[in-house]
């Protein structure tokens, strides 16, 4: 998922401008693509499940008008949350004014903050965890003197992973979770209008200049008086910035706490050729995450590197695609083999991680059909052993093939003649080049740094929708 904002004093093309950032950030989220403008006070809105070009053709763009703000969201769901009604931003109106609503990531007590709300009288209409943060916002906003109190307040309360952003009438809030797990991060264009983007390639495509990142736990308010921080929950817990940021969710041109993405996803390709070195012909990534990784191996190695696969750019990420008959037909359709760079070669594939590994053993199979004559299979990411609760779409253990098989087996499996994972002690290195202070890399060790939920409640509300659709 991902979340992006302009703030200006001026009337302009807003929704435009929203359109381009995200489309930046269209490898976070294909299922939903949502934009809200702020016209003096009016919001003018449109969403629907989709990439973000399908969702807004030329005419949803021009009705959505012009405006001073803009919120965007592009997201992922499940295969039973990627409906329409579950597409952000969120409107609410309630008894102190308006407010749009989006974010990027997951509550880890989503669940018991929505059976206190459905008790306390609170109704649902949807499996998203921004109805739950904007009900909570918007009672703190009952007492709390402005939005930016309210929101600060909520923070307190909202558990896991997020960053997200709040618009009001008048104002545009940026706010990160106390762990700061997903990135956020903005600038200003030469307009004077501010920038807020999960990533620092929106920032770039709306040719706005990167000023800093929201810190963890950190309120920023954009208004007609400038820009305000509110650190009220800031140095509250450790620094935990999701390492899968750099390993895979975020795109290559990026800079993340300081850190490039493209050199991280290097660096992490020369580790895994320090410890799992072969003799080999060729290189070759599984694009498009794994070609940086690739060219960090191939250097480190001495091996040359190759275009050993070409993606059909038209189809999206197939680890974000809910349903495993879904990822394997875009797999299918999605990658085909350089003949010429594989014949009678000795390959190494490298791809930035192997989760369920559902896909492997077909991209192998391409190798082989194409002549390849030994295939060793290297992942930029360690053994995946346990459940996310912060947003990436891994929901159990039984879903993740490490949990089932070694390496060995995995290469028996694939077809392959060897498989090798990143070591661990590697992954927190990646960064090292940057600013962040420390990683979540629980996905890897366990070590998660929240609560972890007994009972997510998920299956229960997402089933609720799928049977109201019946």
């Amino acid at each position: 998922m991902a979340v992006f904002g302009i703030f200006g004093t001026k009337t302009a093309n807003v929704a435009s401008s929203t359109y381009y950032g995200l489309y930046a950030l269209q490898h976070r989220g294909q299922a939903s693509s949502g934009i809200v403008v702020n016209d003096d006070g009016v919001f003018h809105s449109y969403k629907d499940s989709g990439i973000v070009n399908e969702v807004f053709t030329p005419r949803v763009l021009d009705s959505l008008g012009l405006g001073q703000m803009a919120l965007g969201n592009v997201r992922y769901g499940t295969s039973a949350t990627k409906e329409r009604i579950n597409a952000e931003p969120m409107l609410v109106n309630h008894v102190k004014g308006k407010l749009a609503i989006s974010h990027d990531g997951a509550l880890v007590n989503y669940a018991e903050l929505r059976r206190e709300l459905e008790l306390s009288g609170a109704i649902f209409h949807t499996a998203n965890d921004v109805e739950v943060i904007a009900y909570i916002i918007t009672k703190e906003r009952l007492t709390a003197p402005s939005i930016e109190e309210a929101v600060s307040r909520a923070l307190g309360k909202l558990k896991g992973g997020y960053s997200m952003l709040v618009m009001s009438p008048q104002k545009l809030i940026a706010a990160r979770d106390e762990n700061g797990l997903h990135p956020l991060c903005y600038g200003i264009r030469d307009n004077g209008e501010y920038v807020v983007a999960s990533e620092t390639c929106a920032l770039a495509t709306v040719g706005a200049s990167f000023i800093r990142e929201v810190e963890p736990g950190e309120v920023v308010v954009f208004s007609k008086d400038g820009v305000k921080s509110i650190r009220d929950n800031c140095d509250k817990k450790p620094e935990r910035l999701c390492v899968f940021e750099y390993l895979y969710t975020a795109r290559p041109d990026s800079v993340i706490s300081g850190c490039s993405v493209h050199l991280a996803r290097k660096r992490a390709g020369a580790f895994l050729a320090k410890a799992h070195p072969v003799e080999a012909d060729v290189v070759i990534g599984a694009p498009d995450s794994g070609l940086d990784a690739a060219i960090g191996y191939a250097e480190q190695s001495g091996i040359p590197y190759g275009l050993g696969l070409i993606k059909n750019k038209y189809i999206g990420r197939t680890f974000i695609d809910p349903g495993q008959n879904v990822r394997e037909d875009k797999v299918k359709i999605k990658l085909n083999p350089v003949a010429e760079t594989v014949r009678d070669k000795r390959v190494v594939l490298v791809d930035d991680s192997i989760v369920r590994g559902t896909t492997m053993a077909r991209v192998v199979k391409l190798l082989r059909d194409a002549g390849a004559k030994e295939i060793h299979v290297r992942s930029s990411a360690p053994e995946f052993l346990n459940p996310c609760y912060y947003g990436t779409d891994i929901g159990s253990k039984a879903e993740l093939i490490a949990t089932k098989c070694t390496a060995k087996e995995m290469a028996k499996l694939f077809g392959a003649d060897s498989v090798g994972f990143l070591p661990l002690k590697d992954v927190f290195e990646l960064g090292a080049s940057g600013t962040c202070k420390g990683y979540c890399a629980a996905c890897f060790n366990g070590e998660y740094p929240t609560e972890v939920p007994v009972d997510t409640g998920a299956s229960k509300y997402e089933s609720k929708i799928s049977e109201n659709k019946k």
